[in-house]
């Protein structure tokens, strides 16, 4: 079979398309139940149950380079590179056994750490030539200078929060 290029651009394009159509939707996280029964079975004893969300980072783009008048490179040679995901919401439930004292005040303990997003930006540099624009005074020739090195601090921003809970029986 022979294809020509129209054919092949043809073939390209639906390809894209199809590609563009097909991509799936994001979860912000897999939901995981800590299985502890085992942990129960074995020694006889009630064991927390523990259920929460593993996070599923999402690699943003970095910020692009640009060029400064008097510089030979661009700023920042190395971007810091964003990343962002939602802590999933974790519940940890405990008995408490005779909570005042007697077995029929047995209750149960909880701690709940409702979704958050959290959003972090990876470390950058900025990076200067060891050399200047060209001098016309040194017949177009580059002097040498020191090189400048700087970094660009990693970010954390997220406001993660927890609620401690007893129940007790009616």
């Amino acid at each position: 079979m022979k294809m020509t290029a129209r054919g092949s651009i043809a073939a390209l394009l639906t390809c894209m398309a199809a590609a563009g159509v097909a991509t799936p939707a994001v979860a912000d996280g897999v939901p995981v139940g800590v299985p502890l029964e085992g942990v129960e079975t074995t020694t006889g004893l009630d064991v927390p149950r523990i259920a929460t969300a593993v996070p599923l980072p999402v690699v943003g783009a970095p910020e692009a380079p640009r060029m400064h008048k008097g510089d030979m490179l661009p700023t920042p040679l190395l971007p810091a590179v964003p990343v962002a995901t939602e802590l999933g919401e974790t519940l940890v439930t405990s008995p408490l056994p005779n909570l005042a004292g007697r077995p029929e005040t047995d209750g149960e303990g909880s701690l709940e750490a409702p979704a958050t997003t959290v959003r972090t930006r990876a470390p950058g540099a900025r990076v200067g030539a060891p050399l200047t624009m060209p001098d016309g005074s040194n017949f177009g020739l580059p002097n040498l200078t020191a090189p400048k090195l700087g970094l660009l601090a990693p970010e954390v921003t997220g406001a993660p929060q927890a609620l401690l809970g007893v129940a007790l029986p009616r």
